[in-house]
Order: C-alpha cells, then sequence, then structure tokens
C-alpha cells in the first residue's frame, strides 16, 4: 500500500456528524467497562501459583 495523496486543487477533509449526548453516554460508558475488564486480565495474569512437591509414602 502506498501514501494517498491529495491531487492539486483538492482538499480531503473527513469530518464526522457531532454525536449527540446519548452517544457520547455509550461511548463513556464502554471505555469505562473496558477499562476493567482490562485490570481485572492483568490482575489474573499476574496471580502467582504455589506449587507443592507430593512424597511418596
Amino acid at each position: 500500500m502506498g501514501i494517498v495523496r491529495e491531487p492539486k486543487g483538492v482538499d480531503f477533509i473527513i469530518q464526522s456528524p457531532p454525536l449527540t449526548k446519548e452517544e457520547q453516554k455509550e461511548i463513556s460508558e464502554f471505555i469505562k467497562l473496558r477499562k476493567q475488564q482490562r485490570i481485572a486480565e492483568q490482575k489474573t495474569k499476574r496471580t502467582k501459583r504455589v506449587i507443592t512437591s507430593k512424597t511418596k509414602d
């Protein structure tokens, strides 16, 4: 893939419509939940297991 260049005399301007209050709230909730999930995943990864050796009788 190459670099996309603007032709002379043409401007590529991408402007999305503004978000509604409801959309902003949904996005914020999603981000908050995802951060909590990542923190929980990191905590489980850091947990160390203690392995005890079994002796034969």
